[in-house]
């Protein structure tokens, strides 16, 4: 099985994906954009992606996106800085009543912020896990298999998403089709 090594822009087929462009290549894998699937990772040891058209690989080639990626990790490592990430308007000095089946017992209130804020570690420690499994040594069954762990965890915590006062910080599960 030979390798194939294909710069940004080049044109393929893949035989569940069909025609995509790559967008982005990485050490061990491509990222290409298919037209009905969207984008997807797909290793370069792939045997089954057919070259339309091959534009050179540039071996220096590093896009910003990657570069903003890079520093922010290193600053999350050494800072240990989080993201701020805002609660919505509505739950801002807010409270959480935690009220105990059994009368015998005393209910427990916890600021909403104090709570929200432990939503977004979660959220963060998720991310970063799967940033390292992404980049470990796993085979890719292996990589795939914890990453669907991974993204049901997303899902099951997707209740929480009222909270944020984004969107775009949401938590998101499987899609269903």
């Amino acid at each position: 099985m030979e390798q194939i090594y294909l710069g940004i822009g080049s044109r393929v087929n893949h035989p569940d994906f069909g025609s995509g462009v790559v967008i982005q290549v990485r050490p061990e894998a491509y990222e290409i954009t298919f037209i009905s699937q969207g984008t997807k990772i797909i290793m370069k040891s792939f045997a089954g992606l057919e070259v339309i058209e091959a534009m050179e690989e540039e071996r220096d080639l590093v896009s910003f996106d990657k570069v903003e990626r890079v520093f922010q990790k290193l600053l999350r490592n050494i800072t240990d800085l989080q993201e701020t990430v805002p609660i919505g308007k509505k739950w801002a000095g807010g409270k959480i009543l935690l009220e105990p089946g059994d009368k015998n017992y005393v209910g427990k209130e916890i600021p909403i912020d104090v709570f929200f804020h432990k939503i977004v570690m979660v959220r963060d420690r998720l991310r970063v896990l799967e940033q390292r499994v992404n980049s470990s040594e796993l085979n890719d069954d292996e990589k795939v298999n914890i990453q669907q762990y991974i993204t049901r965890i997303y899902g099951s915590l997707t209740s929480f998403n009222v909270l944020f006062a984004d969107k775009k910080d949401h938590f998101i599960g499987e899609k269903s089709e």
